[in-house]
């Protein structure tokens, strides 16, 4: 049977998402995009060829529905799916990429029995470098389940965790890019500081994070043996390294960690991911309320 995959939510994460699906080789004839802002609507139609069209006519006969839309418009997203007459030959699985919502806010509303799969992306996604991290819900079977990793790998890396470590994830990889983002500000900016342009400051630094984040994803080593192969005793290295942990580098990454996972715990925390989630704007905008 043909899988229909429907994204709902024209933002960049739904069109990053869109782009992958493609990408992979999922033919546009089976993928449909929902999208209320008219002009948002036409640049997906032109860009990828694929039908866009309202929330009941690309739920219809779809046997996955991503929800990549803001918070805010949950409930009412929901209210359309649970009304929605379903033709499809299979079960409906809803997979949400919306920040900070626990799974059984969908499972109450949509009708009963509904599988659902939630989903802790994050920004690199738009450049297919994505860590997502994914959820079960209670009716979703070891099949679904496989099938949304699968379609999530398209974009990046997927990994399976219980919905209770959600909160430690948004902390580490959801926000995390983020936190890489500072530290690149931050280098640019000392860089300056010590004579550099910031053009070559800039250049300097986001070659440096790119080349260090592939060393560590493909050399096969841990972070604390490559720092070690490039600290050598009483040198350079060293003397940026003793300073970073005099300042309490690692204890302000602890508390910030941890301060975001409390504050996602207590349901307030927008990743860096639901800025880009959601309606309107052109690629180039932010959609961050």
């Amino acid at each position: 049977m043909t899988e229909r995959i429907a994204i709902v939510g024209g933002g960049k994460i739904g069109e990053a998402l869109l782009a992958g699906l493609i990408q992979s080789g999922k033919q546009t004839k089976n993928l449909v995009v929902a999208e209320k802002v008219p002009s948002r609507a036409k640049e997906i139609a032109d860009e990828y060829g694929v039908l866009v069209t309202d929330l009941t006519s690309a739920a219809e006969g779809a046997q996955y529905v991503f929800l990549a839309i803001k918070p805010d418009d949950v409930d009412s997203v929901l209210r359309q799916l649970a009304g929605a007459e379903d033709n499809a030959e299979s079960e409906r699985v809803t997979v949400t990429l919306v920040a900070g919502l626990p799974i059984s806010r969908y499972e109450n509303a949509l009708q009963a029995g509904s599988p659902v799969v939630r989903v802790m992306a994050n920004t690199p996604m738009l450049v297919n470098e994505a860590m997502s991290a994914v959820s079960a819900g209670r009716y979703v079977s070891d099949e679904q389940l496989a099938a949304v990793t699968a379609l999530l790998e398209t974009v990046g890396r997927v990994a399976v965790v219980p919905e209770k470590q959600m909160d430690a994830v948004t902390a580490v990889s959801g926000s995390g890019p983020a936190y890489i983002f500072l530290m690149a500000e931050a280098m640019i900016d000392a860089g300056v500081a010590l004579g550099l342009t910031r053009m070559q400051a800039t250049e300097l630094t986001v070659q440096t994070v790119k080349g260090a984040g592939l060393l560590m994803s493909e050399s096969g080593l841990s972070p604390v043996d490559l720092r070690a192969a490039v600290t050598s005793p009483g040198g350079t290295t060293a003397a940026a390294i003793r300073e970073f942990e005099a300042n309490g580098l690692r204890h302000g990454v602890y508390q910030a960690t941890r301060a975001c996972a409390m504050v996602s715990a207590k349901g307030r925390l927008r990743p860096d991911v639901e800025g880009l989630t959601g309606s309107g704007g052109t690629r180039g905008d932010s959609d961050t309320p």
